[in-house]
């Protein structure tokens, strides 16, 4: 990194930001410094790549048409993609095609041996990576180098989940049958990734499917293409064969690039991850081709608080991991926070304590805690949900405000007390860095809350009853529960959800099953008695 530039900014009334190398309260009209970056700088430049991967080469769109990747913390431009349309589409789903042929055949153990090519790769060039993720979206370093390696996390699970696709035997009921079972690759998938964990979603989506023996075009967000451009490149070096990776990026053009994913007799599998009604149109798009599918789509999490949760601090240090990591933009981050009323006071209390010590500000910046959110779209939301909600009665105990001064897509860390049923922030997805809390009374008042909504991806509670953690676990309608913890993501464990938040799951030994097929074999003339 080149040493910062220094800007001069005034803060408006009543607001109490905190910047890198600064921490203090702001009173009206006082100036103080705080800190511009120059351009990062990678250890290996080669991987700021600028274009697609197709067929094992990097290339243009064929009109040569590009759009521009913003730094959402400055709002400088970072550099330029190709504006894949379908014609463009189809060439990396033909290179597909071409290279599953032969990579279907390819032992499990050489594809075990390429992903973990790939993971060490990965590992050896981490900095980078969190580099390119910090720059293009905005979380502080500290959080993008473990999104690095979590990423790296999935291709060496599916190292090792390569080798281990089982099938099975079956007694027959009919006499002299013989009846097993085989797991064969489904073939060409089209993934579709989202900005906010750009490394993590490509590496859960490709991992599975190349160790299953598929292969694959991603599409990559257009708010975040440079990290999977830089694992596209590692993957070549890694050895994995042409036309197996291709991933490429469209910014206008999107929706023509899923359509032609959704809708290719070509691709047989869709992986999708992203918002529910953008979910409904892919899988209405798959339905004319009948497409394996597996889709996370959005969330709105409870996080409950019982009375009984032994030791408050914990509570609250759980509901701040999950509610405020990456700036509240995880589509398993606590959305709704309830917590029993004879502790409630207490426990807003110190949450708020906990966040008046976050440091907000540019993710390059030493100590900072966390950065922007993606774009203006997403301010808009999380301003909205806290006008709605203090219009509607709430309070705001911390937080509450834009941040120009930081940059346009900066908004103060927030705590709200005073929630009701009625504010949008109980019926919508925030996605952003507000906790709204919610009073409760009884444990079947709570639960049935909870599972008033139409999706189903995580839901946290904090309780040391024995009893009650299978009641609630069990009743609450998700795909993950985190008992006393805030945290759930692993490679190991399975990760989906229920209801309108879709279906399959990634990660874990589930995670390869949604790329292969299983395949019933029934010999017959086999029994009889033995030849003399």
């Amino acid at each position: 990194m080149q040493p910062p530039l220094q800007r001069l900014f005034t803060v408006p009334s009543n607001s109490r930001i905190l910047l890198p190398k600064h921490s203090l309260s702001i009173t009206p009209s006082i100036k103080f410094i705080a800190m511009v970056h120059t351009i990062p700088k990678l250890k290996d430049s080669s991987l700021l790549i600028e274009k697609c991967y197709v067929n094992g080469e990097f290339v243009n769109a064929a009109s040569s048409s590009t759009f521009e990747v913003h730094d959402p913390s400055t709002g400088k431009r970072i550099g330029r993609c190709p504006e894949f349309n379908a014609s463009d589409t189809e060439k990396a789903i033909s290179a597909a095609a071409e290279a599953f042929k032969y990579f279907r055949r390819t032992l499990p153990r050489e594809r075990s041996r390429m992903l973990r090519k790939w993971f060490n790769l990965m590992t050896e060039n981490m900095e980078d990576i969190a580099t390119l993720i910090t720059w293009e979206n905005g979380k502080p370093l500290a959080d993008a180098k473990g999104e690095a390696a979590y990423a790296a996390s999935f291709l060496e699970w599916f190292s090792e989940e390569a080798p281990r696709t089982y099938g099975d035997t079956i007694g027959a009921s009919v006499p002299g049958n013989r009846v097993l079972t085989i797991k064969q690759p489904v073939g060409v998938c089209g993934l579709i990734t989202p900005w906010n964990f750009p490394a993590a979603m490509i590496t859960r989506k490709i991992g599975p499917a190349l160790a299953a023996g598929c292969a694959v075009v991603a599409k990559s967000p257009a708010e975040t293409p440079f990290t999977a451009n830089a694992l596209a490149e590692l993957s070549r070096r890694a050895g994995i064969p042409p036309g197996v990776v291709n991933i490429i990026t469209a910014h206008k053009n999107t929706a023509e690039v899923g359509e032609t994913l959704t809708t290719s007799p070509i691709v047989k599998k869709v992986s999708f991850t992203g918002s529910t009604n953008v979910g409904k149109l892919l899988m209405k798009q798959s339905a004319s081709s009948l497409k394996k599918l597996s889709f996370e789509l959005g969330g709105n999490a409870p996080f409950i608080v019982f009375d009984d949760c032994a030791d408050i601090n914990a509570a609250v240090a759980g509901a701040i991991a999950s509610k405020f990591r990456s700036s509240g933009q995880t589509c398993v981050c606590a959305n709704r926070i309830y917590v029993q009323s004879g502790i409630y006071d207490q426990f807003a209390q110190k949450m708020a304590e906990k966040v008046k010590e976050f440091k907000v500000g540019f993710g390059f910046d030493e100590g900072i805690t966390h950065g922007p959110v993606i774009h203006g779209r997403a301010v808009s939301k999380v301003e909205g949900h806290v006008k709605d909600a203090v219009s509607k009665g709430a309070q705001v105990v911390v937080g509450g405000q834009k941040m120009p001064d930081l940059g346009d897509n900066f908004f103060q860390p927030t705590v709200l007390t005073g929630l009701k049923n009625d504010m949008q922030l109980a019926g919508e997805e925030t996605f952003g860095p507000v906790a709204g809390l919610f009073s409760f009374e009884t444990e079947k008042e709570v639960v049935e809350l909870a599972n008033q909504t139409e999706v189903g991806l995580a839901g946290y509670f904090f309780s040391r009853s024995v009893d009650r953690i299978w009641r609630v676990a069990e009743a609450l309608e998700v795909g993950m529960v985190g008992v006393n913890t805030g945290l759930i993501s692993d490679s190991a464990t399975p990760f989906g959800g229920v209801k309108q938040s879709g279906f399959g799951r990634e990660g874990s030994k589930y995670g390869i099953e949604e790329y292969m097929i299983v395949k019933t074999i029934t010999m017959g003339g086999c029994g009889g008695e033995l030849q003399r």
